[in-house]
């Protein structure tokens, strides 16, 4: 059986991914930050004995990444990074503690726990690292800049490091999501939202499930020769 370390398990797309690893032979590390509340909720959701562990950290501070790591008791097979915030304003708006907060969540800590998991993947020849970005790191959008940003640098880290050790049969790969129905776009306005929906060749907003299915596809062993791909999952928006 295999432990997956989940961070940012208590939002919508993290809840979705581990409900549908946690039908098969995982067994489950869990993040989360705030949502203590979520966290208990998905526990009722899932077998007490595909938990492992439940850690809560800040990974926007930077110790977030070493307090987290440090908290780690068991294995680490996989790991999937779902933690993500966004800041819906104009760029010439944002402060630089906003854009720290930003830079250390999405690209410095993913770095600082990679790295401290990826010896052991190594040296077993097998390992998962998989990444929730956005459309917008390839894309772009206005009002969020340094979203796009640091999904960018999500999107690139994951094609520079998947050649990196995929001699040593760790695959490493990203989900790339269009507009989801989560908390985070739940502040759009219904004007709004049908306006983008208008846009979507698919017609409608995606679903959390849609992106954990995709999430069990790159998790298989049958899939260990996709590599560095960005999977986007979007309803054809671009």
């Amino acid at each position: 059986m295999k432990n997956v370390l989940v961070i940012g398990a208590s939002g919508d797309i993290g809840r979705a991914i581990v409900q549908a690893l946690a039908q098969e032979n995982y067994q489950f590390i869990l993040h989360y930050h705030q949502n203590k509340q979520a966290m208990e909720n998905l526990l009722k959701d899932i077998e007490t004995s595909k938990v492992l562990q439940v850690i809560q950290a800040d990974l926007t501070k930077d110790d977030g990444a070493n307090n987290l790591y440090e908290q780690i008791v068991y294995a680490v097979h996989a790991v999937i990074y779902v933690s993500g915030l966004t800041e819906h304003r104009l760029f010439s708006e944002v402060d630089e503690q906003t854009m720290d907060r930003m830079l250390t969540l999405h690209v410095k800590s993913p770095w600082l726990i990679t790295q401290k998991l990826l010896p052991s993947m190594i040296k077993r020849h097998s390992g998962k690292v998989i990444f929730i970005t956005s459309i917008w790191g390839s894309s772009g959008a206005s009002n969020e800049v340094i979203y796009s940003s640091v999904k960018g640098a999500q999107n690139s880290f994951v094609k520079a490091l998947a050649k990196e050790v995929g001699p040593s049969g760790v695959s490493v790969n990203a989900v790339s999501p269009g507009f989801i129905d989560t908390k985070m776009n739940r502040h759009i306005q219904a004007e709004e939202r049908q306006t983008i929906i208008s846009q979507i060749p698919a017609n409608r907003i995606g679903l959390p499930d849609e992106i954990a299915h995709a999430v069990q596809f790159l998790m298989d062993e049958k899939s260990n020769y996709i590599l560095g791909e960005i999977i986007q999952i979007s309803g054809g928006w671009h």
